[in-house]
């Protein structure tokens, strides 16, 4: 299994424009919470309080995956994934059109800001060629906002040392 290091490297190679990264901040989560809010519904069991639907069953293994990859960065996208179950069941818990409607908007509104950052990027987003870049997306932004923090220098280094720094409007892009 790829580290997080590499997982991060790799989709970072499609990320090097600081305007497609600044898209992916809105594009990403909202993508994320309307996914869940999408599989919160039918909700298949109650357990110990807890709804069971197939956002939570998916969620396990995403959780599970962010885990493996490492402790730290795990344990925030544990919490972020737990929100995101949160949300997703206050949206599904609307009537069948409102629900549809506020999901479908969300995915949608979402994916527009990600094609908007990926023109400015002059690429396709990186699960085009790797299903895996679903999952490593909403990583990939948690770790760039550690990086604005000054945290995980060490492994901004090693990502940008794959994929190079990033670079801005006017600077063009590498070979």
């Amino acid at each position: 299994m790829k580290s997080i290091t590499e997982h991060l490297s790799t989709y970072a190679t499609y990320h090097r424009d600081r305007r497609n990264i600044a898209t992916h901040f809105v594009g990403i989560p909202t993508i994320y919470v309307a996914s869940v809010a999408l599989l919160s519904r039918p909700v298949l069991a109650v357990v110990g309080g807890v709804a069971v639907s197939p956002a939570t069953i998916v969620a396990a293994g995403v959780i599970a995956f962010y885990l493996s990859l490492e402790r730290r960065f795990g344990a925030v996208m544990s919490l972020l994934t737990v929100l995101s179950l949160w949300a997703g069941a206050g949206i599904a818990s609307l009537g069948t059109a409102a629900w549809l409607a506020t999901s479908l908007g969300l995915f949608v509104f979402g994916w527009v800001f990600q094609l908007v950052g990926h023109h400015y990027e002059g690429r396709k987003p990186a699960f085009v060629d790797d299903l895996i870049g679903l999952l490593v997306g909403p990583l990939f932004v948690v770790a760039e906002v550690a990086f604005a923090l000054g945290l995980r220098s060490e492994l901004r280094a090693a990502i940008e040392e794959v994929a190079g720094p990033t670079r801005g409007a006017s600077e063009p892009k590498r070979a």
